[in-house]
């Protein structure tokens, strides 16, 4: 006799980075080494001078204990210091807690926020992780539609169009993952007053928020003093100090939120470790210059990858792209992006997302990522494209 699987569960698809490795071990030899540009983690260790610090810790008993749920004081009183810095922001530690990577603290602000049968409007692409979770609790994503014209950046027309009285908040990823556009400014600020004048909220995963080409700053919301009624921000510090195996998350949202927020979180996790904790206070008290080094890597990637990807002659299309991700419109009309993905992989030893893993109808997309591609592999990468028989 076998227990019962939760529906919801049953009907959301595997993890799209387990399923894709796994085809690694299965395709044919064919003497090419296998390009990775599957998963968005950086390739480059921790700075040396982090780990020496972390290491310095390890004796103490304390490092190994819990600690309050929302983090300790000391880390929260960093991190407003770099908002301060970063936004311009006037947060508070109460506004603050630290969380189990990004993924926990967008589980923190969905079960805070919805219970089953409520809708958020999701802009598509989406990171499926986020999907997934929403199907899962059974809160319904109202897709707003991927435009291609726009480069992927989010229409607050379309978005208001598709809100109804189930609808509790917006959710948008900037810098996006997988397409990897920058909302501007202005466009966030048109989305606060949107939810704001809707009475829901408006959630931004700022995951990559430390790759925007020159550091600049991602929007301007926590310099309103009204930010905190109808604003949620998903912070991650893993992509920005290489410690994604740390996970280093964030929830930032009213004092009265986290408070509730804290009843999951305690229930979830009840605290992020000390360990990542100091690897994060460190991170924002030391890091700045060792951050903007590998913005600008990261910005070259892009630009190399993206010059010998448009040259003409190549039979995938450029559709968007960022420091962090490209999304690429594969030229098979007649396959899925799955059966792309797999192609690629099987051909070219290029290994890839489909792009219907990140919202329905997207069959003829592919997500490309940049974190483990280094700089002299970009021409052969973008070669075996262009030698993809179409």
């Amino acid at each position: 006799m076998h227990v019962t699987i939760n529906e919801h569960i049953r009907s959301v698809h595997f993890p799209p980075i387990s399923e894709v490795k796994g085809w690694v071990a299965l395709r044919p030899e064919n003497g090419l080494e296998l390009i990775d540009l599957c998963q968005a983690v950086p390739d480059y260790a921790p700075a040396p001078e982090l780990t020496t610090h972390l290491a310095s810790l390890l004796d103490d008993p304390l490092t190994s204990k819990y600690s309050p749920d929302e983090g300790l004081s000391e880390v929260r009183d960093a991190l407003c210091a770099y908002y301060e810095r970063k936004y311009a922001a006037t947060v508070s530690p109460a506004n603050l807690c630290l969380t189990i990577g990004a993924s926990q603290a967008f589980w923190l602000a969905i079960v805070t926020l919805c219970q089953a049968g409520d809708e958020v409007v999701v802009q598509a692409p989406c990171y499926f992780d986020h999907a997934m979770a929403l199907d899962i609790l059974g809160i319904r994503s109202v897709f707003a539609p991927f435009d291609e014209s726009a480069g992927g950046l989010p229409s607050p027309e379309v978005i208001e169009s598709l809100i109804t009285d189930k609808t509790r908040a917006i959710l948008l990823v900037t810098p996006s993952n997988p397409t990897g556009a920058i909302t501007p400014p202005p466009a966030v600020d048109r989305l606060f007053e949107l939810a704001q004048r809707r009475r829901i909220a408006l959630i931004l995963d700022e995951t990559y928020n430390e790759f925007i080409p020159g550091g600049a700053r991602p929007h301007d919301l926590f310099s309103r003093p009204d930010w905190s009624d109808h604003f949620v921000q998903i912070a991650s510090f893993g992509k920005t100090f290489a410690l994604t195996g740390y996970r280093a998350g964030m929830l930032v949202a009213s004092g009265q939120f986290i408070h509730h927020a804290l009843k999951a979180q305690d229930t979830m996790a009840v605290c992020q470790p000390r360990i990542t904790q100091h690897a994060v206070k460190f991170g924002v008290e030391n890091l700045e210059e060792w951050v903007a080094g590998n913005r600008t890597m990261m910005s070259r990637r892009h630009d190399l990858f993206r010059a010998e990807f448009m040259v003409s002659g190549n039979p995938f299309h450029l559709a968007s792209s960022g420091a962090f991700f490209a999304w690429v419109r594969h030229p098979w009309p007649e396959l899925t992006g799955r059966h792309a993905a797999r192609r690629l992989v099987d051909e070219a030893a290029i290994l890839c997302l489909p792009g219907e893993v990140f919202g329905s109808g997207l069959e003829g997309y592919l997500r490309l990522a940049f974190g483990n591609i280094r700089e002299e592999q970009i021409p052969e990468a973008v070669r075996r494209f262009r030698e993809m028989a179409t």
